[in-house]
Parts: structure tokens; sequence; C-alpha cells
């Protein structure tokens, strides 16, 4: 069973993700990054390979496409704000 992360886990697993452009979320225990791709078609390949993962994991982002940006929040909603998955899908996103 995925937990929520906890003090000690944020700081240690969180401080990479943030130092890569990844921001926590204002009132919400949850990240956020916008990824800006070349045109639309690029954006939407990416989101098709992330897609994959995140359906493999059955862990699935909150995220929005307009043209050539996606906008990607994440948070775990069975624990009620960040867990491990949300550390994980970041990275694959990221390495994508």
């Amino acid at each position: 069973m995925t937990e929520k992360l906890s003090d000690t886990a944020r700081t240690t697993i969180l401080a990479p993700l943030l130092d890569n452009g990844w921001e926590m979320v204002a009132g919400r225990d949850a990240i956020h990054k916008t990824y800006v791709f070349e045109d639309f078609c690029e954006a939407f390949a990416w989101m098709t390979r992330a897609a994959l993962w995140a359906e493999k994991w059955n862990h699935h982002p909150e995220w929005s496409n307009v043209y050539k940006t996606v906008e990607v929040t994440l948070s775990t909603h069975d624990v009620g704000g960040l867990s491990s998955l949300d550390a994980k899908l970041a990275r694959k996103l990221d390495s994508l």
C-alpha cells in the first residue's frame, strides 16, 4: 500500500525534483511542472509515452495540453498528498 511521504522522505525524495523544475503547489500537497515542446505533435507524443507509464503503474497525472505546452500536477489522491509514486512518475516524465 502506498503511504503519504514522511517529512524525512520529503526532504530526500523531493529535493532532486525541485532542483529540476518541479514546484510545490500552493495550498495543496502536490508538485507541478510545465513542459514546453517544439510543437503540438512533440507535446502529444510525449503525453502518449507518459500515459503508457502512468497506466502501467496505475498512477495517473493531472495534466492539460495547450498547443506545445503540457502542465502536469502530481499527487496521490488515495493518501491525500504526495507519495513515492509521485516522485517515481515525476522522474519518469523528466526522462521521456
